[in-house]
């Protein structure tokens, strides 16, 4: 293995650089992109600056050979090709922060430091025949990564004639991300801080340029080095040792390319997924941990170690995070499992295809309204996901893939949705939820081995919802509960108070939906006001409760029914005021009168004391029987579950 320290002006000297199949994509944020321009604008005029470690590995003539458009500069100009293993965040950033300043600076002037833009370009973008139409990039993706057409069309600029097979990931948004951050930071810069950059960029960063042998093993070294910068996430790890497994295999060659080329079509469709929505992307170690539930669970949830384990990593913030990691990478997919026969080509390709056939589900599930689902089973879902699908998404996602009924599917969706709200009820956290013989991952693992019917699991599911709702110990601790500490630290009242709104506006004329609940449910400001406020100061409302003992008030203002969503940013502004004032104003627009429904309906009440707080509790509490198919015995337990019964007495 070779090492030489080089500027990035002399590693792109007669060399041409392929990100290979088995690399992640570009997978630096704004983080590691401040701290290069951080590197960048602090380093001295004429100082060096050491960048880290390049790895590369020689490209053999016979797969370069099939490299068309590159032929004539590796034979013509004798361009060396290489494949980078280690340090192609720094070298793709590097050449997204040229392209920008060639952009930046095109506007400006046709030179910098005295080298035309076009040399610049032709150095580290592509080169072409004879100034011809032939491309040949410089620095680039292996031909099948979408990030490369990606690079070439929106970094780039260039045009290609299979644009419109462009695929967005994750990977491509943030080759987005990364030009935006340069193009902003360079807007503000003059011509000659440009040149300066230029050139410290150029000229002034070092890298370690380490060349691969070819006695080495060039997939464990993907898997040693990236232990550097932004650490692979393990569904990139896998991508790594499932191709490196497909080397290893005795088969054919043409199995063996054919199942490679499958797991990169694979990972292609799974980063597209978890990228598809730009404001939402999804994590791909817990769309992994999901599947691996699901797929692998029979081999391992008879353990109770395993169990106990496994109830506590679904938020994946846990020590135990890696265990399913460790599984799938140390225990599972090895060299020895594959010279032990306990592992070939059928498994891993029957694995990769049910990876494909998921990830398609798992982005419908998380983001209903994109999916063909019929509107009750989108509607149903988009409610799951307000009130907190983690821990039954590897339920669903099973369900969604075995059964196909609309009216099944529904139905189920419905009975799940109703036992996570009842659950809440009773501040158990959903995670750990194992009611009798109620285990999420285990209920999974079973209907995916088909242990009982669709019909038979959404049974089951109603069956123990019932339970909580009837079992006196149950009721009682729910009650208890809520009297002790009333509803505005409960986890389910942002979704419940949502849930009132939206029946509010189903049954209005216009039908308009007036409370979005990305905003409501954002937690960076109060979107729960408290209509009898929680500093109350002002003598319109002393006067109103001063019969209250300290305890009392505390019990009104956090009882169910004093308790209103907010559509906008105005709580704040709402605070303490009279409770007119609070309806609306000739000062301002931002009363309950120009509100969500919920508003709007409080603004029927002319006036709010203990007696309205009390009358509107109890009618929440009729739309949570009607809407849950929860039943309270009789109405002084109503008023237990309020916090109120001392307005009994009084």
């Amino acid at each position: 293995m070779e090492s030489t320290l080089f500027s990035l002006s002399k590693i792109f000297n007669e060399r041409l650089f392929r990100i290979p199949d088995y690399q992640r994509g570009y997978a630096w944020t704004e983080k590691q992109l401040k701290d290069f321009w951080n590197d960048l604008e602090q380093l001295e005029d004429g100082k060096n600056h050491y960048t880290g470690v390049i790895t590369l590995e020689p490209v053999e003539d016979v797969i370069s050979s099939n490299w068309h458009d590159d032929t004539w500069i590796i034979s013509s100009k004798s361009y060396y090709p290489y494949y980078i293993v280690d340090g192609q965040q720094r070298l793709t950033t590097s050449l997204i922060l040229i392209q920008s300043i060639i952009e930046a600076s095109s506007k400006k002037c046709q030179e910098l430091n005295y080298t035309p833009i076009s040399d610049i370009r032709k150095k580290f973008i592509f080169d072409s025949k004879d100034n011809g139409i032939s491309r040949s990039y410089i620095f680039g993706y292996e031909k099948d990564n979408p990030s490369y057409e990606y690079l070439k069309t929106e970094i780039f600029l260039e045009h290609s004639e299979t644009k419109s097979q462009k695929q967005e990931t994750i990977y491509t948004q943030n080759l987005k991300n990364a030009k935006s951050f340069f193009l902003s930071q360079l807007d503000a810069l003059s011509i000659k801080k440009i040149e300066l950059l230029y050139r410290k960029l150029t000229q002034n960063l070092f890298f370690n340029i380490y060349t691969i042998t070819s006695d080495i093993d060039t997939f464990v070294s993907f898997e040693t080095m990236n232990n550097r910068g932004k650490p692979l996430s393990h569904l990139e790890l896998l991508k790594n040792r499932l191709i490196y497994l497909s080397t290893k295999l005795s088969n054919e060659d043409y199995e063996k390319n054919s199942l490679r080329k499958k797991i990169n079509e694979c990972w292609k469709s799974i980063y597209h997924n978890l990228g598809r929505n730009k404001s939402k992307p999804l994590k791909d170690d817990i769309f992994l941990f999901n599947h691996y539930i699901i797929y692998f669970g029979s081999e391992l949830f008879p353990k109770e170690e395993y169990v106990a384990k496994t109830l506590r990593i679904p938020s994946l913030n846990s020590p135990q995070r890696d265990e399913y990691a460790n599984f799938l990478l140390e225990k599972k997919f090895t060299t020895k499992n594959l010279n032990d026969s306990k592992i070939d080509l059928i498994s891993i390709n029957n694995y990769v295809e049910n990876l494909q056939n998921s990830v398609d589900i798992w982005y419908q599930l998380h983001n209903p309204q994109d999916s063909d689902y019929s509107s009750e089973v989108k509607n149903y879902l988009d409610k799951i996901n307000r009130i907190g699908i983690n821990a039954v998404s590897p339920l669903i996602m099973i369900f969604f893939k075995n059964e196909h009924s609309n009216r099944k599917r529904l139905q189920f969706l419905i009975e799940i949705e109703r036992l996570i709200f009842i659950v809440s009820l009773h501040n158990i956290r959903f995670y750990y939820l194992d009611v009798d013989d109620l285990n999420f991952l285990k209920l999974s693992i079973e209907f995916h081995n088909r242990k009982f019917t669709s019909e038979e699991l959404i049974r089951k599911i109603e069956d123990n919802a019932n339970k909580f709702l009837n079992t006196r110990e149950a009721r009682d601790l729910m009650i208890k509960l809520f009297r002790d500490k009333g509803f505005y630290q409960w986890a389910g009242i942002r979704y419940f108070l949502y849930e009132y709104d939206l029946t509010l506006s189903e049954n209005s004329k216009t039908k308009r939906v007036k409370l979005d609940w990305e905003i409501f449910d954002n937690f960076d400001y109060k979107s729960i006001e408290h209509i009898y406020p929680q500093s109350s100061r002002q003598l319109c409302w002393r006067e109103k409760f001063k019969n209250f003992t300290s305890p009392q008030r505390k019990s009104l203002r956090n009882s169910l029914g004093n308790l209103l969503p907010i559509s906008k940013e105005k709580n704040s502004s709402l605070k303490d005021k009279c409770f007119e004032n609070k309806i609306s104003n000739n000062l301002n627009a931002v009363g309950y009168r120009y509100g969500c429904y919920s508003e709007n309906e409080i603004t029927n009440y002319t006036e709010w004391t203990s007696k309205e707080i009390l009358e509107r509790g109890l009618k929440l509490i009729e739309f949570m029987e009607k809407r849950w198919k929860i039943r309270f015995s009789n109405e002084n337990e109503k008023i237990k579950f309020l916090g109120l019964e001392f307005l009994r007495k009084k």
